[in-house]
């Protein structure tokens, strides 16, 4: 029988035993075929690091082909409000069982699956942007990769000093930086939890990370308030070099003062003359902290959080609207038949409305409204959204759009 030989609808089931999870792990890489390698998970400690019955594999023959996982936990909504999320990664099907519907089966039965526990909502980070639309993720924020040239980088005078930065030890590197950012949890719509399998993934990680990376921290001691970790790149090639380039892979600054005295920190640092930011909100303020705000060059910008709406009324009921009017939008979802309906909004609320729609759009256009980063003249412009009161989509636009960039910064 031919590798891809027609086997009918995979079995999906959720994995339980540690080999069945350290299969799926392996399967996993195999999907992906670029990814570096890294060490063995520990025996007996695959439950540090994936949740108890969220690990799913799709199996034909008797075989694992293919697998997905989640962790449970919460996302914030414009106006602060966090509702129940699951972080989905390890999506993954094995070369020989592509193109078969291993991923459609194991998808949708993850999100009815999700949707019976309670989330509100799921997200992932996209490794082809093609694939998850058709399961109603739509694109809901997006990273920005900034480069600072660190000799045209100097502070205006009018930014605020900051507090004190010092190196984090090796001994607690990793409780310090969970209890700062748990601690100093932000309200910008997009930031998710970062649960106890995310830190134990970080660990695991970064044990096998043979390369020099610094972690500091902002704050007087017992009372951190944000952090960094960055790594130099080309260290072969670092003395006497015109390109000393580092890289900022975690920056948690949720405060004015914290921000300020990272960067002023990271722009003290000698022997460097480009720093490069891997993943900040598009509102960073860091350009406009500069004398020359060609200091710093946006790179690149990448969509970051891809937002499934798993019940809408929930999530609708849960964000906040600023704005005068009310519009009404009717939703369609092919998975879920209870989120189709037309819901009328307003600052005041949300119900459920039987008059006719001003908009009509899909489930992962709604997704990518959701946290307030595109608006609805975009999407409309893109044929995304149907139009049937031309009055009514700034009154949309001002109801959904926040003032404050949509962001987790928090790979999965």
């Amino acid at each position: 029988m031919s590798a891809h030989e027609n086997h009918g609808e995979p079995e999906i089931r959720v994995l339980g035993t540690e080999q069945e999870l350290r299969q799926a792990m392996a399967l996993f890489r195999t999907a992906m075929v670029g990814l570096p390698p890294g060490p063995d998970y520990p025996e007996g400690r695959m439950g540090d690091y994936l949740e108890e019955g969220r690990t799913l594999g799709a199996f034909l023959d008797g075989a694992l082909v293919g697998t997905v996982d989640a962790t449970s936990g919460f996302l914030v909504l414009p106006g602060g409000a966090r509702v129940p999320h699951a972080g989905v990664t390890h999506i993954g099907v094995l070369p020989t069982h592509t193109r078969r519907g291993v991923v459609t089966s194991l998808v949708r039965h993850q999100l009815r699956a999700a949707q019976d526990r309670g989330d509100v909502v799921a997200s992932l980070r996209a490794s082809e942007a093609t694939i998850y639309g058709r399961f109603g993720y739509g694109i809901a924020s997006m990273s920005t990769t900034l480069e600072v040239d660190t000799h045209r980088a100097v502070l205006h005078p009018n930014v605020t000093e900051g507090g004190p930065v010092r190196f984090a030890q090796d001994s607690e590197v990793w409780d310090l930086l969970e209890r700062i950012y748990s601690e100093h949890a932000t309200d910008r719509p997009g930031r998710i939890e970062r649960t106890s399998y995310w830190w134990a993934s970080q660990r695991f990680r970064f044990s096998a990370v043979s390369g020099p990376v610094y972690v500091a921290v902002h704050g007087n001691a017992g009372a951190e308030d944000g952090f960094v970790r960055y790594r130099p790149e080309n260290t072969g090639e670092w003395f006497g070099g015109r390109e000393r380039t580092i890289v900022v892979s975690d920056f948690f600054a949720p405060t004015a003062e914290s921000h300020a005295g990272l960067v002023r920190f990271l722009l003290s640092l000698d022997l460097v003359d480009r720093i490069v930011f891997d993943g900040v909100p598009a509102d960073d303020p860091l350009p406009w902290m500069l004398t020359d705000h060609r200091g710093a060059r946006v790179a690149s910008v990448s969509d970051e959080t891809w937002l499934r709406i798993l019940d809408v009324r929930r999530a609708l009921e849960a964000r906040s609207f600023v704005g005068a009017g009310r519009v009404r939008i009717a939703v369609t979802d092919p998975v879920f038949a209870e989120n189709t309906a037309v819901f009328e909004i307003s600052a005041d609320g949300v119900s459920t409305s039987s008059d006719p729609a001003h908009l009509e759009l899909g489930i992962a256009e709604l997704g990518s409204l959701m946290l307030g980063g595109v608006g609805c003249h975009a999407l409309a412009g893109a044929g995304r959204i149907t139009v049937h009161d031309g009055a009514a989509l700034p009154v949309a636009d001002a109801l959904f759009t926040w003032p404050v960039a949509p962001f987790a910064g928090t790979m999965f």
